[in-house]
């Protein structure tokens, strides 16, 4: 069984939020005075497993766990723990998270156990006093350890950064350097306008991937890669180091004609768009029967609302396209 939107994408990938909640509160992200989610709108850990279930059962075959910060929810491992029966069965193909190190310390190894063998770590800067400033309440040494950890237990590492203008434009080189010396993945990723982040302005923050490419550029030979994962991310090799990075651009080009994912919230709202508001209650029907068919009606119904893109634009030197929920509600 396949999930197909009604510009004939199959659906492939779900990115699963399990809570809005962080112990970091990144500038760019959320405000420092957050008013987060009553724990009793959350889907329990239990509901969000039937949730991925039904999922997995018309025909998702990646899962990534986001946040908030996912390892910071009560009892995470017993879910990540539970889900991977799904990869034992060959039903799904790859369960992965996103996060921001500051747990893995503790959690590398289980979740090597409960079959994830990839994740995404965010980290915007190497420079200790700049990361305690960007994340307000983050502290590097911990996140370098949970990266440490994470390649110890045998999981493949992606660093994300958010590209952001007078803040690491200077580290450009010594971030790209820094993965190939520990054969880590890279991604830049360009901020997106989503919530009220309080007093820190979107205009001022933007950094056009199309400039730090060019930067690159200078000190490399690149080469662009035609490989597609259905997602966000183009991707180029520098040939000096052999590293493959990807750039995920939403506001400098559009990359909607291949999105194959869709994202639920902690609360079982399903936001077929990062870049829309539109979203499709997933609760009700998950508690109002036994009955799965309600549920995977419920799903099918929502793949059917997908858009064919998103609005996201500052080209004209305005935020066009914001977005009033912040990501950490949606996951990222």
């Amino acid at each position: 069984m396949k999930l197909v939107d009604p510009f004939q994408r199959t659906i492939s990938y779900l990115r699963l939020s399990v809570t809005d909640r962080c112990d970091f509160r990144c500038l760019y992200c959320m405000s420092e005075n957050m008013q987060f989610l009553p724990k009793k709108d959350l889907l329990t850990l239990e509901e969000l497993d039937i949730l991925c279930t039904e999922f997995i059962n018309l025909g998702i075959k990646k899962l990534r766990i986001t946040g908030g910060e996912p390892l910071v929810r009560k009892d995470i491992m017993s879910f990540f723990g539970s889900i991977g029966r799904h990869l034992d069965s060959g039903k799904l193909e790859e369960l992965t998270l996103t996060t921001n190190g500051s747990q893995l310390e503790k959690h590398a190894d289980n979740l090597y156990l409960a079959g994830v063998r990839r994740v995404n770590i965010s980290l915007d800067t190497l420079d200790e006093k700049k990361f305690a400033e960007i994340t307000r309440w983050g502290r590097l040494p911990q996140v370098l350890r949970g990266i440490d950890a994470a390649q110890k237990a045998g999981l493949k590492v992606k660093i994300n950064v958010v590209a952001l203008k007078g803040f690491n434009e200077d580290e450009l080189l010594k971030i790209t350097s820094w993965c190939a010396e520990r054969d880590m993945g890279l991604t830049f990723i360009e901020v997106m306008p989503m919530g009220d982040i309080g007093n820190e302005n979107r205009l001022e923050q933007y950094w056009s991937l199309k400039d730090l490419w060019k930067t690159l550029a200078s000190h490399y030979e690149l080469t662009d890669l035609a490989e597609s994962t259905g997602g966000p991310a183009r991707y180029f090799k520098i040939e000096e180091t052999g590293q493959k990075i990807g750039l995920i651009t939403p506001l400098s080009h559009n990359f909607c004609e291949s999105c194959n994912r869709v994202r639920v919230t902690c609360t079982g709202e399903i936001y077929t768009c990062l870049g829309q508001e539109g979203k499709s209650d997933l609760k009700t029907p998950l508690r109002s029967s036994d009955d799965r068919k309600v549920l995977q009606e419920a799903i099918q119904q929502a793949i059917g609302l997908k858009p064919k893109g998103h609005d996201f634009d500052y080209s004209r030197q305005t935020v066009e396209g914001k977005m009033t929920r912040n990501m950490s509600h949606t996951g990222g």
